[in-house]
């Protein structure tokens, strides 16, 4: 049997092939599902914060400013808030107040130089979940997130069950009866934001901002929440679950406990 040498296009279309693969199992690698709003003045910092948090797979915004942030937080929702306290034309407290008064949900993450006992006890007494003191390394400001949000959204729990659904947060992967089913990062944070808030009407709106963040904005439309929900649906049921998104006919979905 004589092998035939490979053409530079045959050679081209597996190597390809072989680049998309390394993306495909980086990309389950990467797979994340937070939503954080940063708020700090110093640019570096933030700009490493930043950085490291998307990295890590997570959407984020950033405010240097009282003003900024106040904008952003009565738009948006988060799964956890970086504030810190001192703030070129306001007080970071201030705003933890304004955001209890208005009861909203998103965790918050105290990250400051002051290390008073006195201004942790106050942080701590206005309704944040934890206290940082600068410097500190990213590591640690990861882990302490993913606690908020665990504690916030699953009673502490890192692993989720839904039914015939299993959703691991720590390895990023998701069963049906015990069988592991692939999910592009954009649909594992879907589902899992859809589970947190299981019957609830979920807009198109927030679903896209949830995991686009200020990029949603730009959309011309929300199709793409329709696409992401068809894929999901066909994956879950394919896998041998039951169908719990319910469509509410213009405005968005619900994630039903059948």
């Amino acid at each position: 049997m004589v092998v035939q040498p490979l053409s530079k296009k045959e050679v081209f279309i597996i190597l390809e092939k072989m680049r998309l693969l390394q993306t495909v199992f980086k990309f389950i690698g990467d797979i994340s599902n937070m939503k954080v709003l940063i708020v700090e003045d110093e640019d570096g910092l933030r700009k490493s914060i930043d950085q490291y948090l998307t990295a890590e797979g997570n959407v984020c915004d950033c405010a240097s400013t009282y003003e900024a942030a106040s904008q952003k937080l009565a738009i948006y929702d988060y799964d956890c808030i970086l504030l810190d306290l001192t703030l070129p034309d306001g007080e970071g407290l201030e705003l933890l107040r304004n955001l209890k008064k208005r009861n909203k949900a998103d965790g918050v993450l105290i990250i400051s130089a002051r290390n008073s006992i006195d201004q942790k006890i106050e942080g701590l007494s206005l309704g944040a979940d934890d206290y940082l003191i600068k410097p500190f390394y990213l590591s640690e400001l990861n882990a302490r997130i993913m606690a908020i949000v665990r504690r916030r959204n699953f009673n502490g729990n890192d692993l989720i069950h839904f039914n015939e659904i299993e959703i691991n947060l720590i390895a990023k992967e998701i069963k049906v009866k015990n069988l592991p089913v692939y999910f592009t990062r954009k649909e594992f944070d879907l589902i899992l934001y859809f589970i947190a808030n299981k019957n609830k009407v979920i807009s198109r709106a927030a679903a896209a901002e949830h995991i686009w963040g200020d990029d949603a904005d730009m959309a011309d439309s929300f199709d793409f929440i329709y696409t992401h929900i068809k894929n999901i649906r066909k994956k879950l049921t394919d896998a041998g679950s039951k169908d719990y998104f319910n469509s509410v006919y213009g405005v968005g979905y619900k994630f039903i406990d059948a």
